[in-house]
Parts: C-alpha cells; structure tokens; sequence
C-alpha cells in the first residue's frame, strides 16, 4: 500500500491556495468556481472544520440519538462489551456515542478529539446529564495515554482517513495498539472507499433549517485514493457563511486489512456495513455506507520501567502466559474473559498501596527476568495455576524455580502441588488420616474392562487435572454402557491418556471450603459455601462440570454459590479435616477443600486445591466476600500470610489502614 504522488511543488501550491482560502473567509467571501478541488486542500484541514458549522451540516446523521442508539447497541454486541471495559472513544467528536455508552451503565470511558469546541460541548452534556465521562483534546498519532490503559478502542463516524500521509493513519493505528491491553479490540467505523469512488454525489444541495443551506461538490483525487469534497455554507440573510474543502482517504476492506496487519493487529473481522438514514432524506456523503471492522492487539503487557518507593513492599507477580496455548481452556487459548480476569486482579492489586508490583506473564524469559530481579524484590505472588507454559502438570515447576533461585514466594511448595495434583494419591493420605472420602476405582490407561464394586451413578473424572477439565453433565453415569462411552470420550475428544478415576455419585451438598493463612497459627476460614443447582433442568446432573466454569451458553453458567446451611456439627467436623489435611500436606497462605456430603448427609473429601483460582469471580474470592472481604483485601491476606509464614519484615507507609486480620480458630 503506498503512498499518493505529491512533489514539493503541489504542497507550495496547496499551502498557497489554503492561505488564500483563510483570508477569503474572512472577508465572508467564496472561492468562486473551482476546475481542480485538490489544488485548495489544506493538509490539516481537520483543525478548522470541526465546528459549530460541522454540527448543523452534519445534524442529519450526528445530532440523531435514534441513530447512535442503534450504532451503540450494534457495537455493543460485535464487541461483547462488559461494564467494567475501559474503553476509549477515539475522535469522539461531540461525544455522542460516549456519552450513550455511559447512560448504559458503562463505568470507564474517556473520549479525545482535536477540536476544542466538539470536546467543550461533550463535557458540557455530560456535566448537564451528570455521566461520568472523561473528556480531553489531543492527536490520535500521539495518545496521551500510557500503555496498556484500554480494553476496548473506537473509531467511529467516519473519523478515520484524514490525514494528508498515510503514514499518519498507520501511526493512529500503531498508537492504539500501544493503549491498548493486551489482545484488546480496536474497532473501526468507516467509509465503505469502494462503493463511494463509484457512488459519490458530484454536486448536491439541501436545506440545513430555514435560513440556511449548504451546496456541495465532490471529485476524487489525482491517484483515486481520496475523496476530495467542497461545502458553501448560505445564510439566506448573510449570504455566505463558510467556503470549506476536505478530503478523506478512501479505504476499502483489503486495505483496511492490510494496514490493521502492519500495525500489529490480529483476529481482522468485518461485521457488515451500516448505512444510516436521513430524517432530512438528505445527502448523506461519506457516512452514507460504512465498514464496520474489528481486530485483536497480539502483544504482551508492556514493562513500565519506574523508581520503586523504598518504603513499599516489591512483588513480583507471575502468571500465566497468555500468548501459548491452554489446552484446559475452550479453544485453547487466552480469550478476552482471561484478559478481563488479569486486569481485574491488575487494579485490585493496585489498590494494596504498601506494595509495588510487577508482572510476570512471558515464560519464554520467565528464568532471565527472575535472575534480574532476584535481588530487587522481595516476594513472588504466584498465581501461576497454569503451570509452567501453561502446561498443567508442570505447576509445580515455577514454585521449584523459584526455590533453586532462594526467592520467597507465596502458596505452596513443590512436593504439596505434586501431592495434589493427584487425586488419588490425596484420597489414600485422607483414608490413612481417618477422613472419609467417596468410595472410588482407580483406571489405568491400558485398562479395557472395568469393575465396579459398588452402585451406579457414578462420576469418571480425570484422576490429573484441574478447573473441572474433562468434567461434562455426561461424566455422571447410570450404567455399564454409559460408563464405557464416557471413557473412550474422555480419552478421544479430550486426548486424556492418564489414570481415571471412578467415584460413587454423592447427590447431598457440593461444599467448598477455603483457608487462608498457616494452620496451626493463624489462619482463617472462610464461610463455607454450596453451589446451589436449583437453576438446572431437570434431569441434569447436579455437578460443578467444565460447562459451568467455561461455557456461557450452557444452564450450568447460571449456578452460584450461597452460603451452605449445615448442622454445627457437621460443619465443625469438615474443617477440622480441613486443617489436618492442610498441614499434612504441606498446604501454605491458602487452599481450597472440596467436599459433597452422600444421600444421609454425611460429608465425603473430594479433592484438595493448594493453588486455588485467584480470580475475582471464583470461589474463593466469593468465600471471601461472605467473610466481609473485598476482591483486594483477600489478596492482601494471602501476602501478608505469607510475609508472616517468611518473617519479611518492612516499614509500610503510614497512609495503609486497612488490613485484614487472622484469627486463631
């Protein structure tokens, strides 16, 4: 894709001619009749235009709030935006599609344009509807934003293409890709180029209101590559108003592609068109018929290279690396809902003033970057439940790293993450420990036939794996046949070769139970919760399967967890188990118990998780609400848990209050 032809000779005379035009305007007066329309285009025209006049002439497509309700719901739901995106209106002229967003409920959007009168009268909207929203003037080449600010960038009303160098549209592009978090979306609204250079009005005219018109000529450019378009504005009193030419360059899918490629972008996808309609029945011009495109920034978070207070606590925070692939994840990679996890543990995090904090996400350099910072920081937050490059049975990898490496770290060694990461082998260390468990059959891989000593249903589970994988509604078996079928599925469609294990089917209570802190000292348990299926059809299992963790579209995404109403004695006897199990295997700072109590009501140990999800939405962030604590407060009590555990001590600032207490049960 290059460049359109100019010579410093056509600049001369384009400056010249704009000159001219500005001094012409002055003194209220028209250009006349014009053979060559490109010849008067001023190279940033864009600075003057957008104006009072630009609301009225425009008025037809951008003061309709029944068109912009449209636009937003359509890009709404292209998008799947949620309320908590952050989200920038690029160009966002008067703001009207900001100031919709933020009537629906959308919390963080900030809109920038390089007119100063469209920006004055967005904040003055938004002041008189009271909507929080952020607006400010700047180049869309230069944001002034740091990077990885946006989940969400929008170009919208036709308000892309106007620079002289195309360059210039390349750089806006680069510049979005910058603010933009990783595998954030850009979408762009713009001029369908193909259809206008066969489409486009030569001379048209209508009625603005009833003392004012404006009269238009369009022609394209020298190399076709721009629309070049000239608008006499009449007063019927005054007599000429404004004399204006732009031009905006014509883009069509394939070079829309190709530029969004260039500039870093993946997952290019375009949504139809839209084509809005004139209450005026009016010339709509370049708005008339629009592509609608999206596209994926591939990239990884950017280091922010800063002085670190001496006074804050330095952690280092590793994760998993969103850009290899995870087979337990749908599609098997990171999706936009992993992306919005981190960033939502990312500003939770932010919240913990008497820490500083880095993230580690690329694996590829996971050992450089820890031997640069070893003795720069001191602790790692490990929220690696991926695994070492995100393969689940090398989890215990990263906290063995960091043990050769003498760097603390929160949660659980090695040997404990091993322990667990075998469902059977913390079954047999249940049963030595005199805590029941469900009865089970332990299944080899080279195992055809198999016998069970005890009665249907019963649920076949993967016995290595986590976050439900290989878990589904049809896991729970009611006979021979199913059970055979549901086998050879888990080994062919989830290419699961390792022992299974067969457990009788509890059908009482699905409790969990989390634990933050280092038993026998302090330690806290949180309330302990039940999923409660009453949401189901009938006839559906009444499991927590891989369909209720990862699948939106299926009745088990619609379960919750509630507070679990058991008998005192009941719920005292579980954690007591709970923190036996925990010290014995060697669990540190947190875990998670799960346990089903059987069709009397007694409860059976399931499985012992000493890497838990830290997501904001997962269990034991909601165990952790019920105890009265934010989604930032049970992250601060697992580090300080852990500071404890590893005497770190460090003066804090004086400004942290808050803290969360463990208490000695």
């Amino acid at each position: 894709m290059g460049e359109s032809p100019s010579d410093n000779g056509l600049i001369k005379r384009q400056q010249e001619r704009s000159r001219e035009q500005k001094n012409k305007h002055r003194l209220g007066k028209t250009l006349g009749p014009l053979q060559d329309l490109e010849e008067f285009v001023s190279p940033d025209w864009w600075k003057q235009i957008f104006n009072s006049l630009y609301l009225k002439t425009d008025g037809d497509v951008v003061n309709d709030p029944e068109i912009t309700k449209k636009e937003v719901d359509f890009f709404v739901d292209i998008l799947g935006l949620k309320h908590e995106d952050r989200i920038l209106d690029l160009c966002c002229g008067h703001g009207r599609h900001s100031l919709e967003l933020a009537r629906r409920g959308f919390k963080n959007v900030e809109g920038l344009d390089i007119s100063h009168y469209l920006i004055r009268k967005a904040r003055m909207a938004a002041e008189k509807e009271g909507l929080k929203v952020k607006f400010r003037e700047g180049d869309a080449r230069k944001l002034p934003y740091p990077p990885d600010s946006f989940d969400v960038v929008l170009i919208l009303g036709n308000s892309f293409g106007y620079f002289e160098s195309i360059r210039d549209d390349l750089q806006v592009l680069k510049e979005v890709r910058r603010v933009l978090r990783p595998w954030g979306k850009i979408l762009i609204d713009v001029a369908d180029g193909s259809y206008l250079r066969e489409n486009f009005q030569k001379r048209s005219w209508e009625w603005i209101d009833k003392s004012m018109l404006v009269c238009r000529e369009r022609s394209l450019s020298s190399d076709k590559q721009k629309l070049i378009s000239r608008e006499v504005i009449i007063n019927v009193k005054k007599g000429v108003v404004a004399d204006q030419i732009y031009a905006i360059r014509l883009y069509d899918k394939e070079m829309l592609r190709e530029l969004l490629e260039k500039a870093g972008f993946v997952n290019i996808t375009f949504h139809g068109e839209v084509t809005p309609n004139s209450k005026r029945m009016q010339d709509l011009g370049m708005m008339e018929k629009r592509i609608i495109v999206t596209a994926v920034a591939k990239k990884d978070w950017t280091v922010v290279r800063k002085k670190v207070d001496q006074r804050k606590t330095v952690v280092a925070v590793i994760l998993g690396d969103p850009m290899k692939n995870d087979y337990t994840k749908p599609g098997g990679v990171f999706d936009e809902d992993d992306f919005y996890t981190i960033n939502r543990l990312m500003q939770a995090l932010s919240e913990l003033k008497e820490y500083e904090f880095i993230y580690l996400m690329n694996h590829d350099t996971l050992l450089q970057d820890l031997l640069k910072l070893r003795n720069k920081i001191d602790l790692v937050f490990n929220l690696c439940d991926e695994g070492y490059f995100n393969d689940p049975t090398k989890e215990s990898h990263v906290p063995a790293l960091l043990d050769i490496l003498g760097i603390p770290y929160t949660g659980a060694g090695p040997r404990c993450l091993a322990y667990c990461y075998d469902k059977s082998l913390v079954r047999g260390i249940a049963r030595e420990m005199g805590i029941p468990v469900a009865k089970a059959v332990f299944v080899m891989p080279e195992e055809v036939t198999v016998k069970i000593p005890f009665g249907f249903p019963v649920i076949v589970k993967p016995n290595f794996g986590d976050s439900s994988f290989g878990i589904t509604y049809k896991n729970v078996v009611h006979n021979e046949e199913e059970l055979l079928n549901t086998i050879s599925e888990l080994r062919e469609k989830f290419n699961y070769n390792k022992p299974i294990l067969i457990e009788e089917f509890l059908p009482g209570k699905d409790l969990t139970v989390g634990i933050i802190g280092n038993p026998p000292e302090d330690y806290l348990v949180l309330p302990i919760t039940e999923e409660d299926y009453s949401v189901l059809p009938e006839g559906l299992p009444h499991i927590c399967s891989y369909e209720a963790k990862w699948i939106p579209s299926s009745p088990y995404w619609n379960i919750r967890s509630i507070p679990a109403n058991l008998p005192q004695d009941v719920r005292d006897y579980i954690i007591e188990c709970c923190v036996k199990l925990f010290i014995r295997l060697e669990c540190r700072d947190y875990a998670r118990f799960d346990w089903r109590l059987d069709s009397e009501g007694n409860p059976r140990l399931l499985e012992v998780n000493p890497n838990p999800g830290w997501c904001w939405d997962g269990h034991l962030a909601k165990m952790a609400a019920y105890a009265g604590m934010s989604y930032s407060e049970m992250l601060r009590a697992i580090l300080k848990a852990a500071e404890k555990r590893l005497k770190l001590q460090k003066t804090q600032i004086e400004s942290v209050e808050t803290t969360v207490k463990l208490t000695n049960l």
